[in-house]
């Protein structure tokens, strides 16, 4: 039986991160999906080390500390255009099977959110420049419990607002490290692996494993 209740990870399952650079590749040059590999990693970095410190800055703060350290480590890359990538971040292309599935999951009656490390001034500029407004029920971001993802508090979140126990909301999320916390949280989880990643978290394995969120519609 299909879930009646869907959350989604934002960055990286429905927006793609690296689009930024992507937008920007021909000023940044031959280095430029490195640059983004180390600001998108960085990014998260900077996230489990304040969560695991209690010195919270919000995400966007992170983003932008990220970018710097990118620019440091690749120094080809040209730091004038800094402020266009922070610009483009703003409005991240979603991948193309997002609208669709999101419009017939609520076509069908299911409730749908978004949960995420974003800020929430991010997360609103990103679903309207997405055109997704109209489908999500709600937008859930960590500043409101000031720790990030996988902290346990951050995916009760939805299931205290929703009044719903975790088993009944699918999480989707294109990180492992992501559905290794909510699946011990004890949502339903569903990996979309985009890039055939191999698996990791293996004591905390997801419910279901996708390429891309078009398998929802199968019957997940």
């Amino acid at each position: 039986m299909r879930h009646a209740a869907f959350v989604f990870d934002a960055y990286g399952t429905l927006f793609d991160v690296h689009a930024a650079v992507r937008r920007h590749a021909a000023a940044i040059g031959p280095e430029g999906q490195l640059l983004s590999d180390v600001w998108r990693a960085k990014q998260l970095e900077y996230s489990w080390v304040r969560s695991l410190m209690g010195s919270y800055a919000d995400f966007w703060q992170l983003t932008e500390q990220a970018l710097d350290f990118a620019f440091d480590k690749v120094p080809s890359a040209d730091r004038s255009l800094r402020q266009n990538l922070l610009d483009a971040y703003w409005r991240l292309d979603c991948y193309p099977e997002v609208p669709a599935v999101l419009k017939a999951l609520k076509a069908e009656g299911a409730r749908l959110a978004i949960l995420s490390n974003g800020s929430p001034a991010m997360l609103e500029a990103a679903v309207r420049s997405a055109a997704l407004d109209t489908v999500l029920d709600d937008i859930f971001s960590v500043d409101q419990v000031r720790k990030f993802k996988t902290d346990p508090s951050v995916y009760d979140l939805v299931a205290t607002h929703w009044r719903l126990y975790p088993a009944s909301i699918s999480f989707q999320s294109s990180n492992r490290w992501d559905i290794a916390g909510a699946a011990k949280f004890g949502f339903r989880t569903v990996w979309v692996n985009r890039s055939g990643q191999p698996d990791e978290y293996r004591d905390h394995p997801p419910s279901l494993i996708l390429p891309s969120l078009e398998g929802l519609l199968a019957g997940a």
